[in-house]
């Protein structure tokens, strides 16, 4: 595990994944989110939030529809110049 992790509050994790405080407030109360407290706030690892929002069906969806999923297909490189080389991605899909 690295050293640099990285930490939400409730809102920032409502807003990136499209759900709302409530939802995120809920899978701690279920403890499905890993998180510490600090100054009386919660402060949730990035990580277990990737790892949530793909284990529920729902969640997967608002986080593609209304969250940072919705940007995922503007972020494509566009210019083949800059594109994986395709024999390297073969390579690593028959891994």
């Amino acid at each position: 595990m690295s050293d640099n992790i990285i930490r939400l509050s409730v809102s920032e994790a409502a807003k990136l994944f499209g759900v709302s405080t409530q939802t995120i407030r809920r899978a701690i109360a279920d403890q499905e989110l890993h998180y510490v407290v600090v100054h009386n706030r919660y402060k949730i690892s990035f990580e277990s939030l990737v790892k949530w929002s793909q284990s529920s069906t729902r969640v997967k969806n608002k986080s593609n529809t209304k969250g940072i999923g919705q940007f995922v297909t503007s972020w494509r490189v566009k210019n083949k110049k800059y594109s994986p080389n395709p024999a390297s991605v073969e390579k690593i899909s028959n891994i």
